[in-house]
């Protein structure tokens, strides 16, 4: 009996083992908890300051139309859960504030300064989370060109020409040029889908995918065509068009002047 007695009572070779791994589980998360804790509270103390300005700048500005709450007004849409992101590029563009009502916004200089708009952008996140600003690794044009052109003209040549020189859409509206816009704001539009556009969310469109079209297309700004003028690239009703104009016109022309010669 006393020899049975201690070995039921002898402690599992792989006890120590798992005491050490709870213990371990156990520290390290309540590191983690606390660890991420202080880093979320110092984010909102070092923020809050900014938010506050960003709610002084909407209430001036921007509540007109979109209402002291955001909840929108017959005069401008509901801003919950738009996101700094669409906030940066609506602002940052200059099409908000709306200079009139039409039937877009439409591109202008921009009313105030950089500041100014990533107060306003964390302002309007504060209040109802969306789409942040991209990070700035995803800006750089250095993704692959090939696959960013076969993106482009899946998903976006339809309505701003393969060349994204733009075209015209239905009702007044129009798919601007995107030559010379800036990546951040060319993420940014894929991202929230500003206007006529749709929305490019991650699950349509990777991170990288969206690098990808903004290399491609900065790949055509550096690159312009080899093949003389490009009227406007807007393919070929532009080049029908000025051989109609130009090349059947010269040839009616030299017709009539070789007619009147003869006379």
């Amino acid at each position: 009996m006393p020899r049975k007695s201690r070995k039921a009572n002898r402690r599992h070779p792989l006890a120590t083992v798992v005491l050490i791994a709870i213990g371990l589980a156990f520290t390290g998360g309540g590191y983690a908890l606390f660890s991420s804790t202080t880093t979320a509270t110092a984010e909102t103390t070092v923020s809050q300051s900014t938010i506050d300005e960003g709610e002084k700048l909407f209430a001036a500005n921007c509540a007109t139309c979109h209402g002291m709450s955001l909840e929108g007004t017959p005069d401008g849409p509901s801003l919950i859960g738009v996101g700094a992101a669409a906030v940066n590029f609506q602002v940052g563009t200059g099409r908000m504030p709306m200079a009139m009502q039409g039937p877009q916004a439409m591109q202008k200089p921009t009313q105030f300064t950089d500041e100014q708009i990533a107060a306003l952008a964390a302002y309007v996140a504060s209040i109802s989370p969306g789409p942040a600003i991209p990070d700035e690794s995803l800006l750089q044009a250095d993704g692959d060109a090939a696959n960013g052109a076969e993106l482009f003209r899946i998903n976006c040549a339809m309505c701003h020409n393969v060349h994204g020189a733009g075209g015209a859409l239905t009702e007044g509206k129009f798919a601007p040029e995107l030559t010379g816009v800036l990546p951040t704001h060319i993420y940014e539009a894929m991202l929230t889908g500003p206007q006529n556009m749709p929305v490019f969310n991650d699950d349509n469109l990777s991170p990288e995918d969206k690098r990808d079209i903004i290399t491609y297309l900065k790949y055509l700004e550096a690159n312009p065509s080899p093949g003389g003028n490009e009227l406007g690239s807007l393919g070929p009703v532009a080049e029908g068009l000025f051989v109609w104009i130009f090349g059947l016109g010269a040839v009616i022309g030299l017709m009539v002047w070789l007619t009147a010669k003869s006379n």
